[in-house]
């Protein structure tokens, strides 16, 4: 047994300088995960149950630590801008040999994923969005109940345990407690444990609500009617402001679709790869 909280991939020392870590499986079109943002976040542990499904229907499939997660360098003497975080994405993706691509991106991955395509349309195919960031004002995020629960955990003086996180993940981002299980939480917390408050402290997310329309690319969004994270105008923002979008709402669903209703987004995705 690995002693590894997640499983371990490659290492890629970009042109900016920073390491980063990701994990390269499959054969075939190539689809790059995104994951969000959150103590202990990372590639695999967002997408564990989504990405193998499309390696074994013919994907090529890159799942990034974004720079300050996972097993990616985390600077602490720098800023977090999304510049940033874009810029490792496609240095790592050339890096791999990946020319054109499909990037699936979930709350500050969703923001990547937006951003990237703004700067890079030539290189991404299509979109998958789950609830992304990025298209807000940052005051409107603070005003949802899941970031004043955040706030409660990760500022009280109450030490932050393993117990206490998945409490927090079970009753803020799901609404079937079951979908966060001890091996999740295990995961996030060992991760969180690598972890400097640099990344979350000084990341910088625009609102990007007005250049939706120079995305031009065939994009697919998912939305959770519980979403606690995100607020719910992001939804008009996206059907209306992306030319080619389409925009699946799930019931009984928190901000994490992929994990909480795994097979409807696998099948999904898998059908909007294939035929758009």
């Amino acid at each position: 047994m690995s002693s590894k909280p997640v499983p371990e991939g490659h290492y890629v020392k970009l042109p900016n300088g920073h390491k980063i870590h990701y994990l390269d499986q499959g054969k075939g079109p190539v689809v790059v995960w995104l994951h969000g943002s959150g103590s202990g976040a990372s590639g695999h542990s967002n997408f564990k149950g989504n990405y193998p499904y499309l390696v074994e229907h013919g994907y090529r499939n890159i799942v990034i630590d974004h720079l300050g997660y996972g097993y990616s360098d985390k600077p602490d003497n720098i800023e977090y801008p999304i510049e940033l975080f874009v810029e490792c994405i496609k240095q790592t993706l050339d890096h791999v040999g990946a020319g054109k691509y499909t990037l699936v991106g979930n709350s500050l991955g969703g923001a990547v994923a937006l951003r990237f395509a703004v700067d890079h349309p030539a290189h991404v195919e299509k979109l998958v969005l789950m609830a992304p960031g990025g298209i807000e004002n940052q005051p409107d995020y603070f005003l949802m109940p899941g970031m004043a629960k955040m706030k409660e955990l990760f500022m009280s003086p109450e030490p932050v345990t393993e117990a206490r996180m998945k409490a927090f993940f079970q009753s803020t981002f799901v609404v079937n407690a079951a979908c966060v299980d001890d091996e999740l939480a295990h995961e996030r917390f060992e991760l969180m444990k690598l972890q400097n408050p640099q990344v979350i402290k000084t990341m910088k997310v625009p609102n990007m609500a007005d250049r939706l329309g120079e995305i031009k690319c065939p994009a697919l969004g998912f939305w959770g009617m519980n979403e606690q994270i995100m607020p719910e105008t992001g939804i008009l923002k996206l059907a209306k402001g992306m030319p080619h979008m389409r925009m699946i709402l799930v019931p009984q669903a928190g901000h994490w679709v992929m994990i909480e209703h795994r097979d409807l987004f696998n099948r999904m995705t898998l059908d909007f790869l294939k035929n758009g």
